[in-house]
């Protein structure tokens, strides 16, 4: 199965560059091309990609916004953000509104692509020790305070799994720490899914946060 790609940017150098890595690549295929948050919105609602490569800074519409609305009004089109990491305050602006992971512009071409097979499997996080270190980095900015969730019906298990996925661990590693199958593992974070209405696995990270279940000194 091809995975159909739509890539927003208001650069056409890094929109070029992510066609050629793309081109290459026999199983992912660019649909559409925008060059603002707008344009994104769009493309996603007349193609139905799979993924949206998603810039944050943009004119007009902001990345974060565009990936706000592409969430809420299409399931089956994940959101990857495309940053410089360190220069990006808006990065987990962007996973709370939806975002399924993101892309470094400096990562390796291989990297990119792997990232892009991974979100379109619907796994949603890329790297947990990467998805880690971004949330930490930004998790402990000023800015607006996020509406307090409730665990309300989270089991004691549950917890403990929703923490360990909030510090970053994959399924192996948080099935070695509680001394429980893998099996068991994604059986709790499918019902984690279920029970906080969370789109994937990364925004469990976000709700571990958000929760205080997890801080940035963990």
């Amino acid at each position: 199965m091809t995975v159909r790609v739509v890539l927003a940017d208001d650069q056409p150098l890094v929109r070029t560059a992510l066609q050629m890595v793309i081109t290459d690549a026999p199983d992912i295929e660019v649909v559409g091309e925008a060059g603002n948050g707008a344009e994104a919105v769009e493309l996603a609602r007349g193609l139905d990609p799979d993924v949206v490569v998603m810039d944050i800074r943009m004119p007009g519409m902001d990345g974060i916004e565009a990936t706000r609305r592409i969430t809420a009004d299409h399931d089956s089109t994940h959101v990857v953000v495309l940053t410089t990491f360190d220069d990006d305050d808006y990065v987990y602006g962007a996973l709370r509104a939806g975002a399924a992971g993101f892309l470094v512009k400096d990562m390796a071409l291989d990297d990119i692509l792997a990232a892009i097979r991974v979100v379109a499997a619907g796994d949603g996080l890329i790297a947990p020790s990467v998805t880690r270190r971004l949330i930490e980095e930004f998790a402990g900015r000023p800015g607006p305070v996020p509406a307090r969730r409730t665990l309300d019906g989270i089991t004691e298990r549950e917890h403990e799994v929703l923490t360990l996925v909030g510090r970053g661990l994959s399924n192996a590693e948080i099935a070695a720490e509680l001394i429980i199958s893998v099996a068991t593992v994604k059986t709790y974070v499918t019902r984690l899914l279920t029970k906080l209405n969370a789109r994937d696995r990364v925004q469990l990270v976000i709700i571990a946060y958000e929760t205080g279940l997890v801080t940035a000194a963990q």
